[in-house]
């Protein structure tokens, strides 16, 4: 009986550490992000939250129909992230956050 009852508190203990250390901590990501092509310019901007956003668009060049990945800098929230585009056919933009 002695010896059961140690096992089980070695298992609740190892259990015990096992979730605490898998728990991750709590990430806050930009929220109210939105973005606006104007022209050959792209822009995103995050209203609220915490971290770093930038604006991607993938464009698709006429002639050979390669893809065009283009990315502005990241920029905390509160700053517009801006790129400039070619003239080729855009097929997506959107925000990436961290």
């Amino acid at each position: 009986m002695k010896r059961s009852a140690i096992t089980l508190s070695l298992t609740v203990a190892l259990a015990t550490t096992i979730s605490v250390g898998a728990a991750s901590p709590a990430v806050a990501t930009p929220t109210d992000c939105s973005y606006s092509v104007s022209g050959y310019t792209a822009s995103s901007l995050c209203a609220s939250g915490t971290g770093e956003h930038r604006v991607k668009v993938l464009q698709r060049h006429l002639q050979y129909g390669d893809a065009i990945l283009i990315e502005g800098p990241w920029k905390p929230v509160g700053e517009t992230s801006t790129a400039n585009l070619t003239p080729h056919r855009t097929e997506r933009v959107w925000v990436e956050t961290r």
